[in-house]
C-alpha cells in the first residue's frame, strides 16, 4: 500500500555560479600593468667666462695731474726727493756705462737644453738601394728645409749612375724621414749643392759630369731653371764646389763653380733662355801660383786642381781656394791678370785670380770656411786630419788642432758662437771644438753610428742655430739638436776672438 511520508527540503547548488564567483574573486585579487619605460636626458650649458675690472677712485692729486701735468712739479716733497737721489742715480749710471760685465751677452728666452740629441734620421730608399753617398747638405734661407745631394765620394772612373736631390721640410708636422717631400732625378752623381741665400725655392748644384744646374723646387713638373750643358764654356771635370755670388746689380746673384781641372767659373742666370751664361773665367796654373808661394813645388803650365772654395762674407771681391796639392790661395774676383794658358774655345778670356798664398798643407784641402765674426779669420781642413786656423794677413796658420786620425771632409764655423766650429771626419764622427777653452779636446762629439761610414758633410742652420745636419756615406742625413752651451755666446767671446786674430803665427 502506498503511504504518504513527509520528508525535509532538498537543496541543489549551482556549479556555474560557484565557478563564476570564484573567477570574480580571483580577478579582484590579481592585476597586471604595462611595462614602465624610463628615459634619461641631460643638458649642458656653454662654458662661461666671468671677468671684472676695478678702477681706483681718483684722488685730488691724480685729477690735478691729468688736467695739468706741469703742476706735478709743485707737489710737496717731490723736489726734495729728486735732489736727494740725483747724485747716487747719476753715479750708478756712469758706473754701468763703464762696466763690461755683459759684453757679448745675448738674451735667450728658449728653454735650456743640456743634451745633444738626434731629431731626425733622413734617408731616400732608392739612394740606399744604389749605395749612394750623401755628398752635400744645405739649408734653405728660411731654415725650414734641408736639401741633400747624392753621389759617390772619390769616384775613380767616369760615372753615369743616376742620382737624386731630396728635400725635407722639418717644420712640417707630417714629416716622414723615409719619404722626401721632393725628389729630383739627376742623370749623373751630384758633387756639390748650395741653397739660394734669399729665395727659399732656388738651389744650385754641380755634377760629376761638369755641369752646373739651377733648380726651382716650387715647380714640381720641371724644376730645372737653367743649366750650363756640355758646352765649350762648361767644366770638363767633376764640379767640387758651387756657391751663390752677389752681383753688381742689387739683388742679383750669380753662381761661382770650381772643378778639379783648375778652372773657376762665374755664371749668370738667364731664366728666359733656360741656361747659365759664362761671365768670368779663372784658371789656376802652377807657373803663376809659384810666384805667390815659395814653398810649393811644381812647374810649368799644369793646372792646379781645385778641391774647395769659399767666399768672404766681409769682402765680396775675395774668395779662398784649396787645392789637391795642399795649396791654400787668396783670390780676387776682379783680377785682370791673364792666365798663362790659352783660353781655347771659351767665350771669355781666362784670368789668374791668385793674389796671395798661405803655407801649403801636406795633402788635399777638402774644406774652407771664413769666419762670420771676424773678417781676417778662416778655417781649413783636409787629409792631414787637422783643422787650421788662419789669418788673411799671415802666411802660417795661427793654430792647428788635431781633429781626427783620418781625413776631415768638412769644417764650418758656428753661426752664433764666434769661437766654436764643427768638423766632419772620415771616422764618421762630428767633432765640435770651442776655442775659448784651454783644452784642445772637443767640446762635444756627435757619433751618428754606423761603423765604417764617413761623415762627408755638415751644415749649421743659420735661422735655427740649434740644428746641425750631418750627411754620411751610408746615405743618411742626421738632423741634430745641439745643447744650449754650444749655441749661446758666452761673455767676452768676441773679445777673445779678436785677441786670437791679433796673434802672430809662429
Amino acid at each position: 500500500m502506498l503511504q504518504t511520508i513527509a520528508l525535509g527540503d532538498a537543496q541543489f547548488h549551482s556549479l556555474i555560479r560557484a565557478i563564476a564567483a570564484l573567477r570574480q574573486t580571483t580577478m579582484s585579487d590579481r592585476c597586471q600593468t604595462r611595462a614602465i619605460h624610463s628615459t634619461e636626458t641631460g643638458v649642458q650649458t656653454r662654458s662661461s667666462v666671468a671677468s671684472s675690472t676695478q678702477t681706483e677712485l681718483q684722488d685730488h692729486v691724480t685729477t690735478q695731474f691729468l688736467q695739468d701735468p706741469h703742476n706735478m712739479l709743485h707737489l710737496p716733497g717731490l723736489n726734495d726727493f729728486l735732489r736727494q737721489i740725483e747724485a747716487p742715480v747719476i753715479r750708478e749710471l756712469v758706473r754701468n756705462a763703464k762696466s763690461h760685465a755683459f759684453d757679448g751677452f745675448q738674451v735667450n728666452w728658449e728653454e735650456h737644453n743640456q743634451m745633444v740629441v738626434c731629431l731626425h734620421q733622413l734617408q731616400h730608399p732608392r739612394a740606399l738601394e744604389q749605395d749612394l753617398h750623401v755628398t752635400s747638405v744645405s739649408w734653405s734661407c728660411t731654415g725650414a728645409v734641408i736639401a741633400c745631394a747624392y753621389g759617390r765620394m772619390a769616384e775613380g772612373d767616369w760615372s753615369n749612375d743616376k742620382s737624386y736631390i731630396c728635400t725635407w721640410n722639418i717644420d712640417h708636422g707630417g714629416l716622414n724621414p723615409k719619404q722626401a717631400d721632393l725628389v729630383i732625378d739627376v742623370p749623373t752623381p751630384v758633387t756639390a749643392l748650395c741653397c739660394h741665400p734669399k729665395h727659399p725655392a732656388l738651389m744650385t748644384g754641380g755634377l760629376y759630369s761638369g755641369e752646373v744646374i739651377i733648380w726651382d723646387t716650387s715647380q714640381s713638373t720641371d724644376p730645372v731653371v737653367a743649366q750650363t750643358g756640355m758646352s765649350a764654356d762648361s767644366h770638363r771635370e767633376p764640379v767640387c764646389q758651387v756657391t751663390w755670388v752677389p752681383l753688381q746689380n742689387k739683388g742679383d746673384f750669380g753662381v761661382l763653380s770650381a772643378c778639379s781641372g783648375g778652372r773657376i767659373l762665374l755664371w749668370t742666370v738667364s731664366a728666359e733662355q733656360g741656361k747659365c751664361v759664362l761671365k768670368v773665367a779663372f784658371a789656376l796654373v802652377q807657373q803663376q801660383v809659384l810666384s805667390k808661394s815659395t814653398s810649393f813645388k811644381g812647374q810649368g803650365t799644369s793646372p792646379v786642381g781645385v778641391t774647395s772654395l769659399d767666399l768672404s762674407p766681409w769682402d765680396p771681391d775675395t774668395f779662398l781656394v784649396g787645392s789637391e796639392g795642399g795649396l791654400l790661395l787668396r783670390c780676387s774676383l776682379s783680377s785682370q791678370t791673364p792666365a798663362a794658358v790659352p783660353s781655347e774655345c771659351l767665350s771669355v778670356p781666362l784670368r789668374a785670380p791668385a793674389v796671395f798664398s798661405f803655407r801649403p798643407g801636406s795633402g788635399p784641402v777638402h774644406s774652407i770656411h771664413c769666419s762670420p765674426f771676424h773678417r781676417n779669420l778662416f778655417l781649413s781642413a783636409g787629409t792631414d786630419g787637422l783643422a787650421h786656423l788662419h789669418s788673411l794677413l799671415q802666411t802660417n796658420p795661427l793654430r792647428s788642432i788635431r781633429v781626427s786620425d783620418t781625413y776631415v771632409f768638412k769644417v764650418q764655423w758656428s753661426p752664433t758662437r764666434p769661437l766654436l766650429f764643427a768638423a766632419a771626419t772620415g771616422q764618421g764622427e762630428v767633432q765640435i771644438f770651442d776655442l775659448s777653452r784651454r783644452s784642445l779636446r772637443p767640446a762635444a762629439t756627435i757619433d751618428p753610428g754606423g761603423v765604417g761610414h764617413a761623415a762627408t758633410c755638415l751644415a749649421f742652420n743659420c735661422q735655427n742655430p740649434g740644428l746641425l745636419a750631418v750627411g754620411k756615406t751610408d746615405g743618411t742625413v742626421g738632423v741634430w739638436k745641439l745643447s744650449t752651451d754650444l749655441t749661446e755666446q758666452i761673455p767676452t767671446e768676441s773679445h777673445l776672438l779678436e785677441q786670437i786674430a791679433n796673434q802672430v803665427a809662429e
